[in-house]
């Protein structure tokens, strides 16, 4: 046999790697572009959009990312020697404090005038996610149930009356609900506030359970610096929270800790169940990395602590909880929900009967390929978990008749996230600079 046979062929690099090659050696430039698109995004929601808090997020956000944009730039201009203040970092800093903290603490501060619950957008200084979610901490303490029942109120339901979430989340406006009253408690107690909280807590955790990685700055950019992640951040929230229980869990079974990871599972289903399909994915990756028992013990302390989280509110009100978490969400309650972001799927549905038979068979046509998927490359490390249910979750929402732009931060987020663990499973020495 000769050398020509015996040699083992380079494999031909495909245009996605290119791609990434290219992208890997000008990172500054595309931190330009990406900032500079922000900056863009973020004036024309401070000029254009009808709700007060997305204006008031657009404004201090414009400052934040035309800063990172402008220091990107000083750093292409003048080279990236050593310095703190030529750390790519300086700019992530400046939107965290200039395009999160601060719109959320203006909004904050400036809801304690009371006009939320007026039906004028203009004013509003959170979305009503916020308000439903305190409103149902209220309800849970005082009548066992976080649900309002439609059909007893004197007068036609309306959106507002709907809380689309599962018993787990009334939990964040429970310090609302038992300390609020006075000016300072209640902005001490906003729901926006518990949520960033649980967010960053669970970001530390997962980063401690993937090894403490030092987190790239490409990952920064996709989990927190992405307008849809600090526009959530200052106005609503709920998502940042629930994403960011959904990582711990991921971080578990990657860590082979199914019992624990079904656990924090079953709160992150019973806060919003449009997740539950990350739990096939987690499930598969406990199956691939420790067989049939750890799956089984997974399967049945998800199953379990949904049962203890979900059924006694269930028992109180048996109408309410269907026609809140289930029927309203999808679509069927007594008022139809008012997601309806012009994304692909409600585009394609709103073209009429056979516009939505087409939609539905191109969501359930996605949902079946990334089974196939799923279950041919099972994930076997905690990165391959994270970019299959951003996929799916970011297909979900793409092709959902009734559906938010807004969703589309949970695939960014784990696609930031998906970053870190490959840093750490690569086993890469952590830098000494930026």
């Amino acid at each position: 046999m000769t050398a020509e046979r015996t040699a083992v062929r380079a494999p031909v690099p495909t245009a996605l790697d290119r791609w990434r090659s290219l992208l890997a050696s000008h990172p500054l430039t595309v931190d330009l572009a990406f900032y500079l698109a922000c900056t863009v995004y973020a004036v024309v929601l401070a000029l254009t959009n009808e709700f007060y808090g997305f204006r008031i997020w657009g404004t201090c956000a414009a400052f934040g990312y035309g800063f990172a944009t402008a220091h990107t730039g000083w750093l292409m201009a003048t080279g990236r020697a050593g310095g703190l203040l030529r750390s790519r970092w300086i700019g992530l800093a400046a939107i965290g404090a200039l395009s999160m903290l601060l719109p959320l603490a203006i909004l904050v501060v400036r809801r304690l005038t009371g006009t939320d619950w007026l039906d004028t957008p203009f004013s509003w200084s959170a979305q009503p996610e916020v308000w439903v979610i305190e409103r149902s901490a209220s309800l849970l303490l005082h009548h066992g149930t976080p649900y309002v029942d439609v059909t007893a109120l004197a007068r036609a339901p309306e959106v507002n009356d709907y809380t689309p979430y599962g018993p787990v989340m009334a939990v964040f406006g429970l310090p609302r609900a038992l300390f609020g009253g006075s000016p300072v408690a209640d902005a001490l107690t906003d729901a926006r506030l518990m949520f960033v909280l649980t967010a960053c807590v669970c970001a530390w955790i997962t980063v401690r359970l993937a090894g403490s990685p030092r987190v790239p700055v490409r990952a920064a950019q996709f989990a927190m610096a992405c307008p849809l992640t600090a526009l959530t951040w200052a106005v609503a929230g709920p998502d940042l929270a629930i994403v960011g229980l959904m990582l711990v869990a991921a971080a578990l079974a990657a860590r082979d800790r199914p019992v624990a990871s079904g656990i924090v599972l079953a709160l992150v289903i019973s806060a919003k169940l449009i997740v539950a399909p990350a739990a096939v994915v987690l499930a598969v990756l406990v199956y691939a990395r420790l067989g049939r028992r750890a799956l089984a013990r997974f399967a049945a302390t998800a199953v379990a602590a949904c049962a203890v989280l979900n059924i006694p509110v269930l028992l109180v009100d048996p109408r309410a909880f269907v026609e809140h978490v289930i029927r309203f969400p999808a679509g069927l309650g007594q008022v139809t929900s008012p997601a309806a972001s012009p994304l692909p799927g409600y585009l394609i549905a709103s073209t009429g009967p056979a516009g939505k038979v087409v939609a539905f068979v191109l969501l359930a046509g996605a949902a079946a390929a990334i089974l196939v998927w799923l279950l041919r490359r099972p994930p076997v490390a905690g990165s391959d978990a994270l970019w299959r249910i951003a996929v799916g979750l970011g297909a979900f929402t793409l092709l959902t008749p009734a559906t938010r732009f807004g969703y589309l931060v949970y695939p960014c987020v784990l696609l930031g996230a998906m970053l870190c663990f490959r840093r750490a499973e690569a086993g890469a020495p952590r830098p000494t600079s930026s």
